[in-house]
């Protein structure tokens, strides 16, 4: 458990989807309960390519351009949901974009300069057995991550 003496630093992972605000609701409540803060981090992947005789072609029929629009009006609508549930709850919460190719890997990399204490994620569970295996974003956290992870299942 983190001690009153921490800062307290919480970093919660989004990707807009229902259980990815099950965890901020979850980080909320661990980071009012112990006086902290949280950072909400949206991680954007590079747009999927796909190469013709001439062209590069994105996927949808995006263009890179489009694509990052699209992507960090996502991202911000993601991160609003967050901050609106963090006001509410009385805990300030600060929001970054980060482009990653592996989202584990922003998430790491977006955790160590905010220099915070403790990463919580929600875990998709996704794979053939279900409920038995995290999510592969949150085994890859789990595996490098040099801080403590709260995994919300």
């Amino acid at each position: 458990m983190l001690e009153a003496s921490m800062s307290n630093h919480l970093l919660v992972s989004t990707d807009g989807s229902r259980l990815a605000m099950r965890g901020a609701r979850e980080a909320l409540r661990l980071a009012k309960a112990l006086h902290g803060r949280l950072t909400a981090v949206y991680v954007i992947p590079p747009p999927p390519a796909v190469y013709g005789e001439s062209a590069s072609y994105y996927a949808a029929g995006f263009t890179a351009a489009e694509y990052r629009k699209y992507m960090q009006k996502e991202a911000r609508r993601a991160l609003d949901r967050v901050q609106g549930a963090a006001r509410k709850a009385g805990v300030r919460c600060a929001r970054r974009i980060v482009s990653d190719l592996q989202p584990w890997r922003g998430i790491l990399r977006a955790a160590r300069r905010a220099r915070c204490d403790m990463i919580v994620m929600a875990s998709h569970g996704r794979g053939a057995l279900g409920g038995l295996v995290l999510g592969s974003e949150t085994t890859h956290v789990l595996a490098h991550s040099k801080m403590p992870v709260l995994v919300i299942r």
